[in-house]
């Protein structure tokens, strides 16, 4: 996809270059990642998505704790069904309610397996929903301040190559649209806007690479 999307911008630029329009067009920049970033939907978003985080991890956590306490009847109860000071039939029926708990408890850490996979899954699914929101208010603004400044053609400063290197080689700045693409997004912004940071959310027991929104 990454090729595609270089190959694609390399041949619009051929073209542009081919024809005798090209002093008449307008190049600029963007740096979609400082936007992405810096925009406040996408720091409210990821608080959101935090949030949603701790609800899960707390829920899988709590069943967690109640397979632990399960466990340790269990090992009680087989204590109790070899402990030879009582009678057989007390034996008899502690093993089977000993029997008893382990399906239980062999249930119950199928269910937790289920819940963590389901868990990892929605925010996955939630992440990308709100990152796909997010870049197209985004692509909007930088069309919109474009258009506003007669530029033909936007340029994202942040993109790669296929050979990870920076699809924009040399800009001497003075077309770019990064700032007042922010200044746009934020302009309705709330007052108070949560100092969340776009990255990785902290380990837990659902895993240490819950999503967080990024660009690509």
């Amino acid at each position: 996809m990454k090729v595609l999307r270089t190959t694609i911008l390399t041949v619009s630029l051929l073209a542009f270059l081919g024809t005798p329009a090209l002093a008449q067009t307008k190049i600029a920049t963007v740096d979609l990642r400082k936007v992405f970033e810096g925009y406040w939907k996408t720091k409210q978003v990821q608080a959101a998505l935090n949030d949603r985080k701790a609800q899960l991890d707390n829920d899988d956590q709590t069943m967690r704790e109640d397979l632990r306490k399960g466990s340790d009847e269990y090992q009680k109860l087989l204590e109790q069904a070899n402990d030879q000071a009582i009678s057989s039939d007390q034996r008899d029926k502690l093993k089977q309610s000993a029997a008893d708990k382990l399906k239980q408890l062999q249930e119950s850490k199928a269910s937790i397996d289920q819940f963590e996979r389901q868990a990892q899954i929605t925010l996955t699914e939630q992440s990308q929903r709100m990152r796909d929101n997010i870049v197209s208010e985004i692509k909007a603004a930088v069309a919109a301040q474009a258009k506003a400044g007669g530029y033909a053609i936007v340029i994202d400063a942040a993109a790669e190559t296929a050979n990870a290197t920076t699809a924009v080689v040399y800009s001497n700045g003075e077309n770019d649209l990064t700032d007042a693409v922010l200044k746009r997004l934020n302009a309705g912004a709330p007052i108070s806007i949560p100092a969340t940071p776009i990255a990785a959310s902290p380990s837990s027991v659902l895993g240490s690479n819950s999503p967080a929104i990024n660009l690509r």
